[in-house]
Formats: C-alpha cells, structure tokens, sequence
C-alpha cells in the first residue's frame, strides 16, 4: 500500500511529568499519547462543597508544550467518574458534573487538542449525549472520541456461563446499541467517532462487520489481549490480526492502553507495524481507489456530455474490463465464421461509442487470433475522440477500419453488422442510458446479428453508513430545491459502510431488443430482511453484464470481477435515516422514468417506516438523452 505505516498512541492512566511522558513514547515509535485533561482524583465542586472556593489552577499549564504539541501529539481524557455522574438521579451531583465536564471540553478547546475521548459505558446516556453534541456544534476544533467496547463486560463474563441466555442481569448486551443510541441522539454529528475498544475474545464476524460501517476514527487495544509468543514477544491471534487490518483499512488509529505485561510498549506498536506491512494487497481496484473511499461523485453522462481525454484514459488502463471484452468478441467472431469458411467469409463488426478506439483495436485483436477476416466500423458522437479515432486509422488500421462521426441513433449505416460492440454502461447498469443508445443502434444490425453486452441487470441492497449520510447531508446547495442533495443518486467507491442483507436484482434490459413496443420504463419493489439491528442510510446499486454466453462483467459485492475498477457503485441515499431491527423486512420501491429528453429513478421505502417518493418528476436528478 502507498501508506503503511501504523498510526498508534499509548494511553497513561495519569502523567507526572508531561515532556517525559511524550519523549519515552516517541522512543518507543508512537505518535501520540493519551492523558487526562484534569487529574482524576483532583476534587472540584462548582455547586456547593469546601472545593468550590479553592484557588488555584485545576489542571497544568498549557505553556508545558508549544500549540504545535498540543494540536498534535496530545489526545485528551475526559474525567470518567464526572461521565457516569452526568445521568445521575441527583440534581446537585450532575449539575456539578456538567460543569466539570463542560470546563474540561472548553479547556481542550484553548489547548487546540486534536481529539478528546471517554468511555461509554452504558446505553443511559441522554445527558452525556445532550453535553458533547451541544459543545460539539458550537464550533470546537476537536473531533470526540468515544470509547465503546467491542463485547460489554457482562456478555464476556457470560461465555463462561453454562446458561447464555438473555437474562435480567445484563448477560445479553449488544454495545453498538449503546452507540448507535448515542450518536443518534447527537445527530450523527460528524465530529463525534467512534474509539472501539477491542476485547480478548471476539464475537460472531457479523457482530464484527457492523461496526466496520460505523466512523472508526480509532481502536483501543488493552494490553490484555495480547498472546506471548515463544520469544517472549506480544503477538495477537489470527481473528485480531484480521480485525486490526480491516480497521487499518479504515485508517482507524491505534491505542495501546492498560499495564505492561511484556519487556518494553515499544513491542506493542514493532508489531502492529509488522502486520499492517504483511498485509500489502496488489489488488487494481484498491490501488485505483485510493484516496477515492467514500468520496460522492455525480455520476457520468457520456450522452448528453463530451468526456475529456483524461477520463477516457483513466478507464482505458482497467485490467479486466478490456480483456472479458476480447474474449467475448473472439467467441462472438468464431461463431460468426465457421472454420471452414474462415478464408472466404467477413463479417462486419460495429463499435458503437467508440471513445478512443480501446475496443476497436480489442476487436481487431480478437480476429487475428482466431484468423477471422473482419470489417469495422468505430462510430463515435465526440468530435474530439474522433481525432483520435483518425489518426489511429491512418497510422495503424488503415482500410479495416472505417471511422463514423454521429450519434449511433441518428446514422444511417451503409450496411448491417454481424457483431455490434458497446461499452455504454454504467455503475447501475442502465443509468448511462445504455438501453435508449442501444435500442436506437440496433436498426443497423443483422436479424441473426450478436449484441455484446447481451443483458445486464441492477441490483440494490441496503447499507448502514454514517460517514456516507454525513457527506450527503453536508453537500446541500443553495440554488437547488432543499431536498436535492438526498434526492441525486451518487457514484462512490463504498468504503466504510456495512451491507445490510445480499443484493437483490432489480432492472435487467436484453439486447437487440425485439419487442414490437420497445418501453424501457420499469417498476419493482424489493423485500431486504434484515438480520441483525441496525440503521439504514440508504441503498448501493451494482450491475452485472453478459458480454457474451458465459463471459461477464460484474460490480455487484458477491461476483465483482476482480481486479475491475471502470465502474464504482452508486447510492442512492434515504432522506431520513431509520432504524430496523433483527427479523424485519426493508421494503423498497424503485422506478426507471423517461420522457422523449429525460430518463430518471424514483424510490421510496414502504417499511418498516413509510416515506415519501425521492426525485418525484426527477426535480433533483435526471439523465438527458
């Protein structure tokens, strides 16, 4: 990976002397430190008490380091005795604990500390929530850490128990709840992450799978968790080791915290960096996506728009798009041309939207291999592409290649093709308007004459993704209707998010199309069941493509050709966020609409909630034919 270098703190319980402390751990090759803003057993009483009129500092100078080490090297704790007090049923002590609370956070805020964490230990955390998402909005330069444990420490106990069912006494608790509660609460506030306390033993990989759609900004590795190795090394389990890549893969930073159980903390962080290197992926597609994760971009529209040459240039170097091509044009071309008749016989091939010529020269690749005689035709509607498309021609094609310059629905061909080759689709399938360009095309195409894509299908599942609803949610414009930004579809390379049940078919056009009425309009509704509790953000859309018999194209998460990058998925997202529980059904209606200028989608979700239509008339979103 281009970054492989671990990110890792060390956590002390309490600091005597400040510089000491970040001067051992740089040794030790951590980055940063975690220390409580105030000391934890200094006694402070803002209501009423003996401490309410002492004088002095409650805490160390900020003047111990320069602001460049504190924005920086320093994460602040927050006093958690003063955390538990803020649900407290006595209105003298929580009064008193906010203040604390509230001083702490307004003190972070003078430091300019990156981060400031507390644990959550609980699901009664209305007043907590209340605190930290109103300090949060006033404009704080910290982003919140809060610190939840991966498994209660009542459920860990309970596997050591013969009896594991739910039970009065808290031996059945699901800590995202606690989370989700909380971060619900304040608004998924998108300075407020979550620090993911990792226990010894992990739960079920589907437990694990939904907090990995949570912001993990950071994860705490007690020193408990740790094996020995025969050395006398810290090692970590294989389960831990494959958790700790896929949080890396988040770009979660790392915590060491608790005592000392081995020679030096030192060995803590040689080991994380160890496994993070092991770990180095040549996957195209992760390398492609890069700084792309969860990043919204508006989709394509290759027909109403010219692409630049860059564009072009980026798909043309996918390693697995071209090459399913070839091979479905050479089994196209072979069954086309008998052996027998393979000396006298040509057929014509059309690439219709040709860009610049990557599936033209596919083609020409295709019949020299398996001694076919070809003719082709590369019909192309950017004029800009075109000069390309020529000077190719007459440096390297020559005659075989006869270059058009039109739109494919409005060209009157010379001749009908045997073949006719495109590559409109996109990140739905469709949603390039793949069925409308092909439909007008195949007027020039054989009665016997072999589309390639043949077919293609959209699917839909839903996700639970924070991160996704807060990049949406903040992308709002003024000059456009209030709801446009939930209302528009966007490409995006998914990234921290979680798939809430398997992917569904939802459209699939077939090509040539030879209904007497050819109507690309269509309708379905989708029934999700929903296996674990969970919140859901919105739905990804995928497609896969038959090019030709069995060779095929495909983004959707439980086929994706490996190593393709052309095509990132899309969301389409849900304008209110709602909550499902284990055994529900999400139940989702989605529309393809087109007019003679316009093609667009409109969705709504019937369950378990009821919500209005998104994109009714396409007012936020439509595709220009």
């Amino acid at each position: 990976m281009a970054s492989t270098r671990v990110s890792c703190g060390i956590e002390y319980s309490n600091v005597y002397e400040l510089n000491d402390c970040l001067q051992e751990s740089s040794r030790a090759g951590y980055d940063f430190i975690s220390v409580p803003v105030a000391h934890p057993r200094f006694k402070r009483e803002h209501i009423h008490g003996k401490a309410k009129k002492r004088t002095g500092a409650f805490t160390r100078s900020d003047l111990l380091l320069s602001s460049s080490e504190w924005n920086s090297l320093i994460v602040g704790r927050l006093s958690q005795v003063h955390i538990l007090n803020l649900e407290a049923s006595n209105q003298s002590l929580r009064l008193n604990s906010e203040e604390i609370i509230n001083q702490e956070l307004i003190f972070a805020a003078h430091l300019g500390l990156p981060a400031i964490t507390f644990s959550l230990s609980t699901d009664r955390c209305a007043n907590i929530a209340r605190l930290i998402h109103n300090r949060t909005i006033q404009g704080v330069c910290y982003q919140i850490w809060v610190r939840v444990p991966l498994q209660a420490p009542e459920e860990v106990a309970s596997q050591y128990r013969s009896d594991k069912e739910e039970s009065e006494d808290g031996f059945a608790i699901d800590t995202w709840n606690w989370w989700n509660k909380f971060h619900s609460i304040c608004d998924i506030e998108r300075k407020i992450c979550l620090a993911l306390e990792i226990s010894p033993n992990l739960p079920d990989q589907n437990v694990i799978d939904r907090w990995m759609g949570e912001p993990i900004k950071c994860a705490v590795l007690p020193t408990s968790i740790w094996l020995t190795n025969k050395k006398g090394y810290p090692v970590l389990s294989c389960a831990h080791q494959r958790l700790i890549k896929s949080l890396f893969k988040l770009h979660a930073q790392f915590i060491i915290s608790g005592p000392l159980r081995h020679q030096h903390y030192k060995l803590y962080q040689q080991y994380l960096d160890h496994i993070i290197r092991m770990q180095q992926e040549m996957d195209p597609l992760t390398d492609f996506a890069r700084g792309y994760e969860d990043y919204l971009q508006c989709p394509l529209q290759p027909l109403m728009d010219n692409l630049e040459s860059q564009t072009y240039e980026v798909f043309e170097k996918d390693p697995v798009k071209y090459s399913q091509y070839e091979k479905a044009i050479h089994l196209a071309i072979i069954d086309k041309i008998p052996e027998e008749e393979k000396e006298t016989k040509e057929i014509v091939l059309m690439v219709v939207g040709a860009g610049r010529g990557p599936l033209v020269r596919r083609a020409l690749s295709s019949a020299k291999a398996a001694q076919r005689k070809i003719k082709v035709y590369a019909v192309e509607k950017n004029p800009n592409a075109v000069v390309t498309l020529q000077a190719q021609q007459d440096e390297d094609w020559g005659e075989q290649v006869t270059v058009v310059s039109c739109d494919m629905r409005d060209w009157d061909a010379p001749e009908k093709a045997d073949i006719l080759v495109s590559e409109l689709l996109g990140s739905f399938g469709d949603n390039e308007l793949s069925p409308e360009c092909l439909d007008g095309a195949q007027k020039f195409l054989k009665d016997d004459g072999i589309s390639i894509p043949s077919s293609y299908t959209s699917f839909l599942c839903p996700l639970q993704s924070p991160k996704l609803y807060n990049e949406i949610r903040h992308s709002r414009e003024k000059d456009k209707h209030i709801y446009a930004h939930f209302e528009t579809p966007y490409v995006v390379y998914l990234h921290n998010k979680k798939e809430l049940a398997p992917t569904q078919p939802l459209f699939t056009f077939s090509h040539p199309n030879r209904d007497k009425v050819i109507d690309n309009r269509r309708y379905k509704a989708l029934q999700f069941q929903i296996s674990t509790d969970n919140v859901v953000h919105g739905f990804g859309g995928y497609f896969e493509a038959v090019l030709y018999k069995d060779v095929t194209l495909s983004i959707k998460p439980e086929t994706h050709s490996k190593g393709m990058f052309s095509w990132f998925p899309i969301l389409f997202p849900v304008r209110d966020p709602f909550p499902v529980r284990a055994g529900e059904l999400v139940e989702v209606h989605f529309w393809r609409c087109t007019t003679k200028k316009n093609v667009w989608y409109e969705w709504c979700v019937t369950s378990p909630i009821v919500g209005s239509v998104h994109n009714p008339n396409g007012r936020a979103y439509t595709i220009g034919l």
